[in-house]
């Protein structure tokens, strides 16, 4: 449990930088060169998903069921991930989408932590998922007080809600149908 613990504190302590501390980050970044920053920012958050990776894989041996989710509400939390893919995909072609959301990725992340939360409920996937769920709502809350950053991505169009819903729906269908199972090793199902 605690390499699970310790990859959740680095993935989302250095995802919170902005959250807890935006006036030291823009130091630092003017400190380091942007690209330092991010190079740095990125080896953290990879090691943290990978101590979050093994770690699960050995904690969840050993997790204990707090609740069981009837099977109607993990058919459920499968209609909540519909709009999830699209969302992340609308971040980085903004178009009516982006405009209604503010923060398609952060809205993502909720819907796929409550889904997820809702489909599964051993003490690690509640650790896992709740933590990211808080992390989300957090950064939601904050961003509002930030001064926004460019976000890399296509130029603003409403053919871009077009790109988001089809390749959205592409990658959801491609997840519940075959990437879920190879790459977390669980189905949807």
């Amino acid at each position: 449990m605690t390499i699970f613990l310790l990859g959740l504190l680095i993935f989302l302590g250095i995802h919170s930088v902005s959250i807890v501390n935006e006036p030291w980050r823009d130091r630092m970044v003017n400190k380091m060169g942007k690209w330092v920053w991010k190079g740095v920012y990125s080896l953290m958050a990879i090691f943290g998903f990978v101590l979050i990776i093994w770690g699960y894989g050995i904690a969840h041996s050993n997790s204990i069921t707090l609740y069981t989710p009837p099977l109607w509400l993990q058919y459920m939390s499968l209609l909540l991930l519909l709009p999830v893919f699209p969302l992340l995909v609308a971040t980085y072609f903004p178009g009516r989408i982006k405009a209604a959301t503010s923060h398609p990725m952060l809205l993502s992340t909720s819907l796929w932590a409550v889904a997820h939360l809702l489909a599964n409920g051993s003490s690690t996937n509640v650790i896992l998922f709740g933590s990211i769920l808080a992390w989300s709502v957090l950064d939601r809350i904050s961003v509002q007080h930030r001064l926004p950053r460019p976000t890399p991505g296509a130029p603003a169009s409403n053919f871009n809600d077009v790109i988001a819903l089809v390749l959205g729906i592409g990658l959801y269908l491609a997840f519940v149908f075959w990437l879920h199972l190879r790459l977390i090793g669980v189905p949807p199902f």
